[in-house]
């Protein structure tokens, strides 16, 4: 499976999106994702649009992918050609890693802009708040929204993670959120830190 991946941000940081068109060897687009992130800047919204495409691999039980990446900068620290040293992406990265590890095979391949259009433009169309995905999906082509199973949990490729403080029994985001209304979130408490 090929996926082709694309992260946006409008601004630096800014509000950010990403998009995603997945394709098997004939080129048959088999699936088309899109998220908003809030916040965040380009770097960042091109990690997430990775671990996105990781994410929804891992639930389709994909053993091998290829990603596809107008980023140099994501495809070379992935490959381990450059070091991560921002402290945004270091653990996007590290949590890529670690999902990486669970298919047979993976390469991901920095290409020029032209080749990723797709994914752009639903980054794009994600961003300006309108569907780019199919109305009406076929079943080789699905939006995980689509999902003609009731019961089925959205798919974890538009997970984020939101930094919060708990302070006088309310819940307070250290950054900006902006998420739609209905948006499903789950909660990992992590002990204070002292020092």
């Amino acid at each position: 499976m090929v996926a082709t991946i694309d992260g946006a941000a409008r601004g630096n940081p800014g509000p950010a999106a990403y998009g995603i068109v997945f394709e098997d060897a004939a080129r048959h687009a088999k699936a088309r994702l899109a998220g908003r992130l809030g916040k965040t800047t380009n770097n960042v919204a091109e990690y997430r649009a990775l671990l996105a495409a990781l994410a929804y691999a891992h639930q389709q039980g994909w053993r091998a992918l290829k990603v596809r990446t107008d980023s140099e900068l994501l495809a070379r620290q992935v490959q381990g050609d450059y070091r991560v040293k921002s402290p945004d992406l270091k653990p996007l990265h590290e949590e890529a890693h670690k999902l990486i590890s669970g298919f047979d095979y993976f390469v991901v391949e920095a290409v020029p802009r032209k080749l990723t259009r797709g994914a752009d433009k639903l980054a794009n169309a994600a961003l300006d708040k309108r569907s780019a995905i199919s109305r009406q999906p076929s079943a080789k082509m699905r939006s995980p929204a689509a999902s003609p199973e009731p019961s089925r949990r959205a798919p974890a490729a538009g997970t984020i993670r939101i930094r919060a403080v708990y302070q006088n029994g309310v819940l307070k985001p250290v950054e900006s959120l902006d998420l739609p209304d209905g948006t499903e979130v789950e909660l990992t408490v992590h002990p204070p830190t002292k020092g």
